[in-house]
């Protein structure tokens, strides 16, 4: 047997039964060991024995079925856009031609059957052309044995539709008393529906927008040095291993390398999420996307372009994105069992009134009527009228809600994994304590003012803070790659940077400095030093202080049982300090991206996983998370990973996601469970069970009526959501 791996671009999947149905009907084929359709992605990965099964036959069979496979992901995202705008098209088609319809409703013509034509040409545009969609997908779910929402709109809507119909043509058919029409109520149905539909694909059209933006970091050329010494330009992806390559200042690493001439301060927070750049020189190694700030290198290719660290981080992302959604909705999993049910009984009911009771018309008007009151708009609009409120309310709070669907889950999470740098601290370096003399402040941030580095704006604020005029001048200035600045001052060399660099000079560090040094590793700060004349002067330590609120939301996570988690690149004392301050336990320090992953992944083998972040290094660890939540400051690439992004970059707004989250699956419970409790009451009175006894029957208008008040109770309870603090 020889077993082959095949990835497949699906177009034109409308819904979650589609990607169900290819699934289920490509399973029966010989050969194929086993499939994974994602709607989401529009995905689909399938394992094949080649010599029983070949490509081409799949995808003649998936194609068969009524859909395209596109094995250009260019093509895929042509028709993916193509078929949200027609969806849109129709949507706002449908919305106009239920706002006319409730005007002449409401006002009708003088003549009243002109009225009604009107009416019926109006819903026939809708019926037929904007509700075709519902038609299709209801025949490919009863094809498949899959009885979904779908089967319900194009069931009910159909009812409602063609009674009115024969009310409006057939007139004499019907009593006086029954002759009423219910277009509007088909076309509100149908309105809705489409409302749900437009925000699902809004939400699943943009979910691969980070991938493009992610490859678009890698540099296009890279500078090869010739064996003659030489530049040459040429692309990046024709680099191979063992080429010597140029980089100069302000220039992205070409591929991953090792450097063999040279040092430069390399920044690296999109790979590590170090918030401070990086000095590398000779024997180490620098990561394809990374940014070398000051210092020319050169360096000697160990990897090419597609087996790059960035290049990993890709195919991280592209495989965390296909995964399945929780995509069997309560609704779906209930219609299942409840269309075949009301059918049944629509059937029953009509047998019973024209076999039993001998009444023909009264065999039609009930089970219309039973369809009419089981239509599913109460039972169509609980869960996408909720999500409208609740995405409405997360935004007045400042919580972007990208993807509705992890409302579904976020009350479940037992992990909330943390990045540490712009995550839980502000991401800006800033001098935490000094020991200096006054009279050096000056002098120290006025050197620091020629450098662009980090630390040197830590320093200068620190003294603008105190009110000091940075205003010194100074001769011969030097930047010192990785290790400092140094220049001359009143004809005596002034110093500020690493402990090594001051050792190097050969510098007097009396006890007094030292120990103040010593005593800020051991916190997990960062130190620099500085001397004059070869004397230390002053001692700076550094850190990046925490978010206000962080620690108040770590305790508020801890009191509704969800175990808070630091996850960084950072190095292990600085994360230790850090965790130590906000009383996080579980530290995870020093992983590279592909690490964090892993970590991610093994999480959630116990159980569902929320990761907060806002690094380009963070995204595949936020794609693979059950929730992502992204920062508004974080990079776009970030942003487009992630479900949720916090506007106003509050920390504090991943507990009122969470919040947002018990709210609003607890109204769409409550809004399923009245739309059910409905059905179950008011089909028997349509049905008649209850004429015998009392006289009681629910005529197609009452049905209607009912109907009509099943949805606004659904409405008005998910306007409630909006009123609601979290």
């Amino acid at each position: 047997m020889s077993k082959e791996k095949i990835k497949l671009n699906i177009s034109g999947m409308t819904c979650v039964n589609c990607s169900n149905g290819i699934e289920r009907v490509v399973g029966k084929l010989k050969g194929l060991e086993s499939s994974k359709v994602s709607f989401a992605s529009n995905e689909g990965e399938f394992y094949i024995d080649n010599q029983l099964l070949k490509k081409e036959d799949l995808i003649a069979k998936i194609e068969k079925l009524g859909y395209g496979v596109e094995e250009d992901l260019k093509a895929l995202e042509e028709s993916k856009l193509k078929a949200y705008e027609a969806l849109k098209r129709v949507f706002i088609l449908s919305a106009g031609i239920a706002v006319l319809m409730f005007y002449f409703m409401f006002s009708p013509l003088d003549n009243m059957q002109t009225n009604q034509y009107l009416m019926f040409a109006l819903a026939s545009v809708v019926q037929f052309y904007a509700g075709a969609r519902f038609y299709t997908l209801a025949y490919k779910a009863l094809k498949n044995r899959n009885y979904d929402m779908n089967v319900l709109v194009a069931l009910g809507t159909s009812a409602a539709y063609f009674y009115s119909v024969f009310v409006v043509f057939f007139p004499s058919l019907f009593p006086e008393n029954l002759r009423f029409v219910y277009f509007d109520g088909a076309v509100v149905i149908i309105t809705f529906i489409l409302l749900g539909r437009l925000l699902e694909e809004r939400s699943k059209g943009k979910a691969t927008d980070f991938l493009k933006k992610l490859m678009d970091l890698a540099p296009l050329n890279a500078t090869l040095i010739l064996e003659d010494g030489s530049l040459k330009t040429i692309l990046a992806t024709q680099l191979t291993i063992g080429d010597k390559v140029l980089i100069k200042t302000g220039e992205k690493i070409s591929t991953d390398a090792v450097i063999t001439k040279g040092g430069a301060d390399i920044d690296t927070s999109m790979i590590t999420g170090e918030s401070m750049p990086v000095y590398k020189t000779l024997g180490d190694e620098v990561i394809a996307g990374t940014l070398n700030t000051s210092g020319v290198i050169e360096v000697k290719v160990l990897k090419e372009s597609k087996d790059t660290t960035l290049a990993k981080i890709v195919a991280l992302l592209s495989t965390a994105q296909s995964k399945k959604l929780p995509i069997s909705r309560f609704a779906d999993k209930v219609a299942n069992i409840f269309v075949p049910t009301v059918i049944g009984i629509s059937a029953l009911t009509f047998l019973v009134w024209f076999f039993i009771v001998g009444d023909a018309l009264g065999a039609i008007l009930a089970s219309i009527s039973v369809l009419i009151i089981s239509c599913p708009c109460a039972l169509g609009l609980a869960t996408p009228i909720a999500i409208v409120s609740a995405v409405g309310k997360g935004a007045h709070e400042g919580i972007l809600i990208k993807n509705p669907e992890i409302l579904e889950f976020i009350k479940d999470i037992k992990y909330a994994v943390f990045d540490k740098t712009g995550t839980l601290t502000t991401g800006i370096i800033s001098v935490k304590e000094a020991l200096y003399e006054e009279q050096h402040l000056n002098m120290l941030a006025s050197l620091e003012m020629q450098s662009e580095h980090p630390i040197s704006k830590a320093v200068v604020n620190f003294a603008k803070r105190k009110n000091i005029t940075c205003n010194k001048e100074f001769n011969d200035i030097n930047i010192i790659a990785g290790q400092g600045i140094s220049a001359i001052f009143e004809d005596k060399k002034l110093l500020i940077g690493s402990l090594s660099l001051l050792q190097k000079e050969e510098v007097e560090i009396d006890d007094t400095h030292m120990e103040f040094y010593h005593k800020a590793l051991k916190e997990g700060a960062g130190v620099i030093l500085a001397s004059l004349n070869k004397k230390c002067v002053a001692v700076f330590t550094l850190e990046d202080t925490i978010k206000k609120g962080a620690k108040a939301l770590i305790e508020n996570l801890k009191a509704k049982n969800i175990t808070p988690i630091l996850l960084t690149g950072d190095n292990q004392s600085t994360a230790n300090h850090v965790a130590k301050e906000l009383n996080i336990e579980k530290v995870y320090a020093q992983v590279l991206p592909d690490e964090k992953y892993k970590v991610i992944m093994e999480l959630q083998k116990e159980a569902k996983v929320m990761f907060v972040g806002d690094g380009v290094n963070d995204s595949p660890s936020i794609k693979q998370a059950d929730i992502g939540i992204t920062l508004n400051s974080g990079s776009d690439i970030t942003k487009d990973a992630g479900d949720i992004i916090l506007i106003n970059n509050d920390i504090n707004a991943v507990l009122k996601s969470i919040n947002l989250s018990f709210e609003s699956m607890k109204i769409i419970k409550q809004n399923l469970f009245w739309a059910f409790v409905y059905n179950a009451a008011g089909i028997p009175l349509a049905a008649g069970l209850f004429f015998p006894l009392f006289g009681i029957m629910l005529t197609p208008m009452y049905a209607g009526i009912a109907m009509s008040f099943s949805s606004v109770t659904v409405v008005l309870n998910s306007l409630r959501l909006k009123l609601k603090r979290i």
